[in-house]
């Protein structure tokens, strides 16, 4: 039998204890809801208006509630195994064992040949188990886990002022190179040009998302560098299904058809951008299977609308978040321009909505946004999956109730290895899309970062998982970063905001990572992840001898804790800043019925 650390028998003790705790709690739970489904004419009860979006819609246009059946979390957990009983709950994971100190064996459910990709992402980032429970509250992970995070990266969090900046400090005992700069340092402006003329001035060695009219002006500079970015994004007008009359799949069709795409590229994208003929840039594999999407056709689009019962037209609203993405260079014109379109091609009267950044993501991620919204997505890893099955998975709440037109094929096709064997099931997603309409895709646009001509190895990841511990600024013992928005929080366990990721990246690793400008993935935390012959067993080697910033050693014990704190609803560690857990649910499957 292997030899288990001290750090082994004092989680599984103390996990033994929450497990029958959470189970009774179970037992009482569910004879509670019994209870209350035997009560004839129950009061009916309002959903929390925490974050609702910033203009509700009048009570007559939400749509009705169907009865919630709850989730029951069936995980089991030890400290030193994490599973489920069997496979019917959905997932990918069987079990996740720690055979010795630095061995975990990921046992799958069903082959994923995305799993290095997936693995890479930082949203699965190894946290010491002790922090982890430490900063688990009652409701959510206390500040400190959500602005100071402890990992393993080159840079530890130094200080965060809110509003102004983020300060980063070289970590003395990191394992790998030392960062070139002891000091990084994030700074955010949503303007390009303001960005810019801090880069001209020398108080800023880089940033993010060139302005479209500014490319020519960096080019052209002789002190300044533009690192192109290739375009593995999407930008989209989304829709949600639970909100008439977006319920109506003719409405949806109208808008696919009503809404002159190039215009919007010709007129707010840089060179290099194009109109989206699917969903996924076509770089990747399978993306751009299937028919293209439809061809801007106003008669066509109003006959639509007029079939779905709206010969003049509806009012609504337009959601957005005023915050630069490579996927959407210019916010607030591209608003104004669909909101025109939708007027003058459809007679829609769309009320445009801002909303602030982290609210925006919360309320579209469940579906609470009552109109359109704008919203887009940068490649996480290079595969179909990272783009089709966290927007159109059985779990996915964005659209509303969830197509399994769709998610059954994306199941069928992510097991699949190799992409000419997958290819039927993709077609048929793709053509699932574009037939039901829950969103209209716009653009894959092309994105620049700019540096100083003194940076050493600037960056301008298609992934945007900067590591400016490899950019060296000049010599200079600081190196300064501005990208569009700060931060929402540090626990990127529980985030999808790219700005937050990318501050994440800084600190946290995970079991393997991405090469510097590539989307290659390589070993981090572990030394090596071999699969057996059909992709079902996962053997990881971890690296030995590495600390996390608090001076503990990493071990397997913080790879099973940190994937029962994601992966385990009934775990008390299973507490975030969203509680939505989007990319564990989505790529993973949360250990839940």
């Amino acid at each position: 039998m292997p030899l288990i650390s001290s750090k082994f028998k004092i989680l599984w003790r103390r996990n033994v204890k929450r497990n029958l705790s959470v189970l009774l709690s179970l037992l009482v739970l569910m004879s509670l809801v019994l209870a209350a489904c035997g009560t004839p004419e129950a009061p009916a009860t309002e959903a929390p208006a925490t974050e609702a979006p910033a203009t509700e819609a009048p009570a007559t246009e939400a749509p009705a509630e169907p009865t919630a059946i709850p989730k029951v979390p069936i995980a089991t957990f030890d400290g030193t195994t994490l599973g489920v009983p069997d496979c019917d709950y959905g997932g990918f994971f069987k079990s996740i064992e720690a055979t010795d100190q630095y061995t975990v064996t990921f046992n799958m459910c069903k082959s994923d040949p995305a799993f290095l990709s997936k693995i890479a992402f930082s949203p699965f980032a190894i946290y010491p188990s002790e922090w982890i429970e430490a900063t688990a509250g009652e409701t959510t992970r206390t500040s400190d886990g959500l602005e100071k995070p402890v990992g393993t990266g080159p840079y530890m969090v130094s200080e965060w002022n809110r509003g102004e900046s983020l300060t980063f400090t070289a970590f003395p005992d990191y394992w790998g190179e030392p960062p070139a700069a002891e000091t990084l340092v994030f700074r955010w402006s949503s303007e390009s040009a303001a960005r810019l003329l801090e880069l001209q001035a020398g108080t800023i060695d880089g940033f993010d998302n060139v302005g479209p009219e500014d490319f020519a002006t960096i080019e052209g500079d002789p002190n300044l560098h533009l690192q192109i970015r290739p375009a593995l994004n999407v930008f989209y007008i989304g829709m949600t299904n639970s909100y008439p009359p977006f319920d109506n799949v003719k409405v949806r069709l109208a808008v696919a058809q009503g809404i002159d795409r190039q215009r919007i590229v010709d007129t707010f994208y840089p060179e290099g951008s194009e109109v989206a003929s699917h969903f996924t840039p076509c770089a990747i594999p399978n993306a751009c299977v299937g028919d293209p999407w439809y061809d801007f056709d106003p008669d066509a689009a109003k006959a639509l609308l007029a079939e779905a019962g709206f010969p003049d037209g509806f009012s609504t609203k337009l959601y957005y978040r005023d915050v630069v993405r490579g996927y959407l260079p210019q916010v607030g014109n591209v608003a104004q321009d669909i909101q025109a379109q939708l007027k003058e091609n459809l007679n829609i009267d769309a009320e445009i909505v801002v909303m602030e950044s982290g609210a925006f993501i919360e309320a579209s991620g469940s579906g609470q946004l009552d109109g359109f919204h704008l919203l887009g997505w940068g490649a996480d890893y290079p595969h179909i999956t990272n783009f089709l099955d966290y927007h159109f998975g059985e779990a996915q709440q964005q659209f509303g109730t969830p197509y399994p037109e769709i998610y059954e094929q994306l199941v069928a096709g992510g097991q699949i290895g190799l992409p000419e064997d997958a290819e039927q099931y993709y077609v048929a997603a793709n053509n699932a899309i574009r037939e039901l309409a829950p969103l209209v895709p716009v653009a894959h646009g092309a994105s620049a970062a700019a540096y100083r001509a003194d940076v050493e190895t600037p960056q301008a990841s298609p992934l945007t998982t900067e590591l400016f511990a490899f950019s060296d600024p000049g010599g200079r013992d600081t190196f300064v970063w501005m990208q569009n928005a700060e931060p929402i929080s540090l626990f990127c366990a529980d985030d999808t905001d790219g700005e937050t990721l990318r501050a994440c990246e800084q600190v946290t690793q995970a079991l393997y990572g991405f090469v510097v400008n590539d989307s290659a993935t390589e070993p981090h935390l572990a030394e090596s992840c071999t699969p057996n012959e059909d992709s079902t067993v996962w053997v990881c080697k971890l690296r030995q001898g590495v600390k996390f910033h608090d001076g503990t050693d990493f071990d397997s014990a913080d790879v099973l804790a940190t994937f029962n704190m994601g992966l385990n609803p009934g775990s008390p560690t299973h507490k975030g800043n969203t509680n939505l857990w989007e990319y564990y649910s989505t790529l993973w499957g949360l250990m839940e019925k």
